[in-house]
């Protein structure tokens, strides 16, 4: 099927297999006489995956670190990322994205709670705060 078939298949649109590709989460694909892309099954459930573990919280550099492990993912059942977590596998990659997403809710939830202190005090700084 052609890139917007593809596209819509998978539930995203031509731009986004083209960034894929580029990005290097997808291979390129087979190409027709006239240069056209042309996208099978295997390919849209791949972007599918793609558009999986992004709305999970991986960034596209996570996942194109392990793109040519995406394999892992196929078998059924999957691999659970504690099982076996060598450095082929995507467990790295999920730990650190945790680490970093729990980093990130720290951060916010100090600037929350400064906030929260400022409007409780009629936005007058306590003593020895930052």
């Amino acid at each position: 099927m052609r890139i917007g078939d593809a596209a819509a298949a998978a539930g995203t649109t031509p731009r986004a297999l083209r960034f894929y590709e580029q990005r290097g989460l997808l291979p390129p694909p087979a190409r027709t006489a006239s240069g056209q892309r042309e996208y099978g099954p295997g390919e849209v459930a791949k972007v599918r995956l793609i558009r999986q573990l992004l709305a999970a919280g991986l960034t596209v550099d996570d996942l194109a670190s392990r793109a040519h492990r995406f394999d892992l993912l196929d078998e059924d059942p999957p691999r659970r990322c504690g099982t076996n977590p060598g450095p082929e596998t995507f467990a790295p990659v999920v730990f650190a994205r945790l680490a970093a997403l729990d980093a990130e809710i720290a951060r916010l939830t100090g600037l929350r709670d400064k906030l929260a202190r400022l409007a409780a005090t009629g936005g007058a700084d306590e003593p020895g705060e930052d």
